[in-house]
């Protein structure tokens, strides 16, 4: 398309500059391959890591313990200070004036409604380990806090408030940068849906080589952990329950036998399209998982646990601004450090591209503060719930003289959850359903894992789109060979302790998503900036503009066009108007071009583009069938379509229709929107350069 070759540029004494138009079809191809660096790179660090594991269990197990203990010391600090930050960093963009920057175009709305998008993130807080943690923790946080005596009162409170931290706004303020970057840099930005993408203003074309595969493989390796981890905790969780229904065993035999399950399940619904079935069963099982919690609150101490509910909850409000900073720097539990804070904060970081990448595929139009609003208070709100009923229950037990259950709790955690059930009426069919409940959310978590895998090593040009199904199989066998072995290692403390150390490299590039939205959202606002200046409508005629100007204007706006005379007037009047505004500036040194999408003679988007990279230009006139509006008696039929002309610039679609412009007002128009992009220009060059535009430069 462009009028030069590599390398030419617009400039003095430069080569002359030329504008070209082109014709397109609709519906291009797009790029769905596999990223063959990606891949390998991070299959061959899996399946080393796996075969270590494997053949080498004792050394793989205190070379394991060692490598933790170095993490834990070194960057123990920078794991809890990436927390405080996203949490900071993500709360001050929903406040700020970036608040309001739609996550796709500015003419974008949400695909899904309100109830159903908080029911998808409502979704998302749930899984087979909330079931497992929301016993194990707060029994040991209650028996072995970090600090202070065990069994007392304060204990009490403070398990369920650390069960929350560890839970709560941190995580989720991770899973909602993330997403937010992913969905920005998609939508907004046009970039393919990778990690990558999401550092494109602070690295540039340096992400298309090595530094960009890097970034990849680092997505790759901290998901792939974080998947394995929450397997891991599953098939030991679900195997206690299974054991107590059907007498099946704990062993290790079992557990690799429900690995196996989740393998295979991702397999088929990657090959026979039954994902449609496992969502409609994910969404019964949310309505399960809270029956089985109101089960416990109604037939157990109600009034205890209400009470517990509210108090937690203030509880964790008042602590959370001295929790979020607690590095134990004076007196610091190295080993509760590494198993719970150090832990929980590296498994959000394995996981935080996984949910990032589900957050953005279903929050596309949705606002900044939309999104962070949602993320952080909507999947909260049931974890809290959960937690407080589970882990008030549990504690309520032990201080009711049950010691046992306590001592069990402690020493083998993935008995608490089903232990603690046994006290309630219809003991065997709560175990049942909470079983079901887990054993569905955790095929889901290998499927729903193995696709964001795939995706994360191909190259995929649509955000709608997904990668081959073969590789989907992959992943998940890979996925299951890593979970077993690590279980064959040592089991849930191994998992963990993996999950610390392969979380480093990824929380650095989270660090650097950070800057790189902020770099990013900079520019929008000097966009926002741009447009300021005030101007007058492009339609508005002088007083000797003629009698009849304003008479034809009335008559445009009441009288519909069937969208094939609109597609004609595109042709004929919009594309040589948009073409006369491009040889201009060519002539002037400005690379520009036309596009057209669709038939030649009946487009349907006619655009305008100049080579000004990083921040091209750009001016469509795009296509749009609405109903025809009905005026007065003038009836029209109910299947009527008229068609308009949305005016899209590289923001997303302004919002006015040009139909019926003459030749003239489309190039100023076209004028206009360009006047607001020099301006955007020259803000973004005083911001680069501030020292050029001081009063003393």
């Amino acid at each position: 398309m462009s009028a030069t070759k590599d390398g030419d540029r617009p400039g003095p004494g430069g080569p002359a500059v030329h504008a070209h138009s082109e014709v397109r079809a609709a519906d291009g191809p797009t790029i769905n391959r596999v990223n063959p660096v990606v891949f390998g790179g991070s299959l061959v660090g899996v399946l080393a890591v796996a075969s270590w594991a494997i053949f080498a269990r004792e050394q793989a197990e205190s070379t394991i313990g060692a490598a933790v203990a170095a993490v834990s010391a070194g960057f123990g600090w920078f794991y809890i200070a990436l927390a405080t930050a996203c949490v900071v960093f993500v709360i001050v963009l929903a406040c700020s004036r970036y608040g309001t920057v739609r996550l796709g175009p500015d003419h974008a709305t949400p695909e899904f409604s309100t109830s159903s998008w908080a029911a998808m993130l409502f979704a998302a807080g749930i899984g087979t380990d909330l079931m497992f943690f929301s016993v194990a923790e707060p029994v040991s946080q209650y028996l072995a806090p970090p600090t202070g005596q065990g069994e007392t009162v304060e204990a009490a409170g403070n398990a369920i408030e650390w069960t929350l931290f560890h839970y709560g706004i941190n995580g989720w303020a991770m899973y909602s940068l993330m997403g937010m970057a992913l969905a920005y840099f998609a939508y907004r930005r046009h970039e393919p849906l990778a990690v990558r993408s999401a550092l494109t203003p602070l690295l540039g074309r340096h992400l298309q080589g090595p530094i960009g595969h890097v970034v990849d493989i680092a997505a790759m390796l901290g998901t792939i952990f974080g998947v394995a981890t929450s397997l891991g905790i599953g098939v030991v969780s679900l195997s206690v329950g299974l054991d107590m229904l059907f007498g099946t065993g704990t062993g290790l035999g079992v557990q690799i036998a429900l690995v196996v399950v989740a393998v295979v399940m991702a397999a088929v619904s990657a090959t026979t399209g039954v994902a449609k079935g496992i969502r409609i069963l994910s969404q019964l099982n949310v309505l399960l998982a809270i029956g089985v919690a109101g089960w416990v609150l109604v037939t157990g101490k109600t009034t205890y646990l209400l009470n517990g509910l509210v108090e937690n909850i203030g509880g964790f409000v008042a602590s959370f601004p001295s929790l979020t900073g607690t590095t134990f720097a004076y007196d610091q539990p190295t080993e509760w450090m590494s198993l719970w804070t150090l832990f929980f904060w590296a498994w959000w970081i394995a996981w935080a591209s996984f949910v990032g990448m589900f957050l953005a595929r279903i929050s596309k139009g949705r606002t900044i503060r939309q999104f962070v609003t949602g993320t952080l208070l909507l999947p909260f709100s049931y974890i809290v719930m959960w937690v407080s009923i589970f882990g008030n229950s549990a504690i309520d037990r032990i201080r009711s003289g049950d010691t046992a259950f306590g001592e069990l709790a402690m020493a083998v955690p993935e008995r608490g959850f089903y232990t603690l059930l046994q006290q309630y009426p219809g003991a065997g069919v709560l175990i049942g359903v909470s079983t079901f409940v887990g054993l569905l959310f955790y095929v889901t978590s290998a499927d729903s894992g193995a696709l964001v895998m795939a995706n994360l090593s191909s190259h995929i040009s649509s955000p709608e789109e997904d990668a081959r199904p073969w590789l989907r199989i992959v992943w998940a066998a890979a996925t299951g060979l890593l979970t077993i072995a690590m279980l064959m290692v040592g089991g849930i403390v191994t998992l963990q302790y993996a999950t610390v150390i392969m979380g480093v490299p990824f929380a650095i590039v989270m660090a650097l998503v950070m800057v790189s939205l902020w770099r990013a959202l900079r520019v929008e606002a000097h966009i926002a900036d741009g447009r300021r200046r005030p101007t007058l409508p492009p339609l508005v005629g002088s007083d000797d503009a003629g009698a009849e100007e304003w008479k034809a204007r009335v008559n445009r706006l009441l009288e519909s066009s069937d969208p094939d005379s609109v597609r004609r007037y595109l042709a004929h009047v919009g594309r040589p108007a948009l073409e006369a505004v491009a040889t201009e500036l060519a002539e002037r040194g400005v690379a520009a071009t036309t596009t057209s999408v669709g038939d030649p003679d009946r487009p349907d988007v006619v655009e305008l583009r100049t080579d000004t990279a990083p921040h091209p230009f750009v001016y469509g006139i795009h296509v749009e069938c609405v109903p025809a509006p009905t005026y007065g008696a003038r009836m029209r039929r109910a299947d009527a379509l008229t068609g308009i002309l949305h005016v899209h610039v590289a923001a997303g679609g302004q919002g006015y229709d040009v139909m019926g412009y003459s030749r003239g007002q489309l190039i100023h128009d076209v004028l206009d929107q360009y006047e607001d992009h020099l301006e955007f220009l020259r803000l973004e060059e005083a911001a680069a350069h501030p020292s050029a535009t001081s009063p003393s430069a």
